[in-house]
């Protein structure tokens, strides 16, 4: 196995520019070859409290130089896998969507251009919100693709229908998900306490197709009984929101809740996915650096993508 390290340039971390995992940028989206697509989303106008989730993409490409991979792949023990070989699997950074401050429905278009993009590619777009209101032009981008299973992983049901004429805000994405006739149905892991949906939005929900778990339910029934409640051999869009963690460890976000998971409560439950279908759509929202001076939440957000990544490409092709 060849090692980048070896090619007369060390490349530490903190050297060069800050693409996703030190990956390839990809300037024309017409000339996208690669099995996995970074999109930046750094949209936060649908924020209802504490803003900055704009700033989201760029301090995740930035935590995300830490586990480059210089030196061939990324094995882990445990599985007795190496992920990420970089001879096997082709990651690039498509850049940002461009975003039109004050402009909700410009710049969600922006959003799904480039998510279109990604797929006309035959790549699986991950995206880098932003707030949670961007995965409304994710979903939205795959209207002409199979159906989809949505797994949401977050503290907040997000949803509401309408409220003072707001439908495309961040409390709202789970509901306009669920209106689409390509969304086969919904399970919503982490949902919590002081929640971002009233009882009827969660009747709604129920109607609509969703399967709600808490954390303490999702404890209690553990991993496989969490994946034994999803549908399998579908195809999974995967929307995790960084507030589903608990604000121990990751406090840079804009509503933090507490009682949230772990890492690798998380983990485990993406990895069971990719084994028991296909994921062809990843988006991690609502990382506000600024709140978190120690940038652990940033870090946290960059290491459970690359882990999913390297799971979803290693199950595929195992």
């Amino acid at each position: 196995m060849s090692h980048g390290y070896e090619s007369g340039r060390l490349n530490l971390p903190f050297v060069g520019i800050s693409t996703f995992g030190k990956n390839a940028y990809v300037e024309d989206w017409d000339a996208i070859e690669a099995d996995f697509a970074v999109l930046g989303a750094p949209f936060d106008f649908g924020c209802q409290w504490r803003s900055g989730a704009r700033f989201g993409p760029r301090s995740i490409r930035e935590a995300s130089t830490l586990f480059s991979f210089g030196h061939g792949g990324a094995y882990d023990h445990e599985d007795d896998v190496t992920y990420l070989d970089r001879d096997k699997v082709t990651i690039v950074d498509i850049g940002d969507a461009d975003i039109i401050h004050t402009d909700t429905t410009g710049s969600h278009a922006n959003i799904e251009f480039g998510v279109r993009r990604i797929l006309k590619a035959g790549a699986v777009p991950i995206v880098l919100g932003g707030d949670h209101s961007v995965n409304i032009p994710c979903i939205n981008a795959f209207d002409d693709q199979d159906p989809v299973h949505v797994v949401q992983i977050d503290a907040h049901l997000d949803f509401v229908d309408e409220r003072h004429g707001v439908r495309f805000g961040h409390g709202n994405p789970m509901r306009r998900a669920a209106e689409k006739d390509y969304v086969t149905g919904m399970t919503q892991i982490g949902i919590r306490n002081v929640s971002s949906t009233a009882k009827e939005g969660y009747d709604d929900a129920r109607r609509m197709g969703s399967d709600i778990l808490s954390v303490r339910q999702a404890r209690k029934l553990g991993t496989e009984g969490v994946l034994g409640r999803i549908p399998e051999g579908a195809r999974y869009y995967v929307t995790i929101d960084i507030d589903a963690f608990d604000p121990s460890i990751a406090p840079g976000t804009g509503t933090p809740s507490h009682g949230g998971f772990l890492y690798y409560d998380i983990l485990e439950i993406l990895d069971g996915l990719t084994k028991r279908g296909d994921v062809v759509g990843v988006d991690l929202v609502e990382v506000a650096p600024d709140y978190d001076p120690t940038g652990s939440t940033a870090i946290l957000a960059a290491q459970i993508l690359m882990n999913f990544i390297g799971r979803i490409h290693h199950n595929r092709t195992a």
